[in-house]
């Protein structure tokens, strides 16, 4: 189901009365939106809305999307920030799917004379939001993904020099985006699991648009997202409420 969010509402398309727990997938942009919406079956428990580019926006998608389920008596049990990314080569190469074993803020910080300091480290806050191991090894083990940290970043990377750096300082990470964090810190304010999935549409390091395979991406998005709703919806239905199986770091 597509969820529509136009001057301030949320209108949901073909909701049925008295639903089990859904799960809201909330990606950038309408195109990845769409992507995944053509993939799901129908009747099922997954909605999909777009809430925007960039952490700021995704948070405040997210948070608008949950907290209007709630006030509806239709609350979200899982959330999945879905979409295209960049991936590190050679681990991730482009048209490969990537499923987040950790939701990790790279650049929450401040640059100091030492170099990089992630706000924890300043006494505020997380970088990292953990997926539920269980699901992150079902939605992997589904579509054949590779499983690593994927880093939200507020500024694309466009340089080796960089993408070196985030290497260095996030050693398991396998793909960049600019949402899943946001996505991550309103589902935790809101006590909902997360999980995060890329396909890689270029390679992390300097900015070659020639390089970049935005079709392909997509289309293995699509095709991961048909093979994921029986795990969403019947990991949603029996895992959703287990501590065990949320941390934040």
């Amino acid at each position: 189901m597509v969820v529509h969010v136009q001057e301030g509402l949320l209108t949901p398309h073909g909701a049925s009365p008295g639903a089990a727990e859904r799960v809201l997938i909330a990606t950038a942009v309408p195109v990845e939106r769409d992507a995944v919406a053509a993939a799901l079956p129908a009747g099922s428990l997954l909605d999909v809305v777009a809430v925007g580019v960039g952490p700021g926006a995704a948070a405040a998608g997210t948070a608008t999307a949950l907290a209007r389920a709630e006030a509806a008596g239709r609350p979200y049990g899982l959330v999945v920030s879905a979409g295209i990314g960049g991936g590190f080569p050679p681990d991730a190469p482009v048209g490969s799917l990537v499923v987040a074993d950790a939701v990790t803020a790279a650049d929450l910080g401040a640059e100091t004379p030492e170099g990089f300091r992630p706000v924890t480290e300043l006494g505020f806050g997380a970088v990292t939001h953990r997926p539920p191991p269980s699901l992150v090894r079902e939605l992997a083990d589904a579509c054949g993904a590779a499983t690593g940290a994927v880093l939200t970043v507020s500024t694309v990377t466009g340089s080796a020099e960089r993408a070196a750096e985030l290497r260095l300082r996030h050693p398991g990470a396998l793909a960049e985006a600019m949402e899943g964090f946001g996505v991550a810190e309103a589902a935790v304010l809101h006590g909902v699991p997360v999980a995060e999935v890329r396909a890689v549409s270029n390679p992390v390091g300097p900015r070659d648009r020639a390089a970049w395979r935005i079709g392909d991406a997509l289309a293995a998005l699509g095709g991961a997202f048909g093979k994921f709703t029986p795990v969403l919806e019947s990991w949603n239905t029996h895992d959703s409420h287990d501590p065990r199986e949320r941390r934040r770091a």
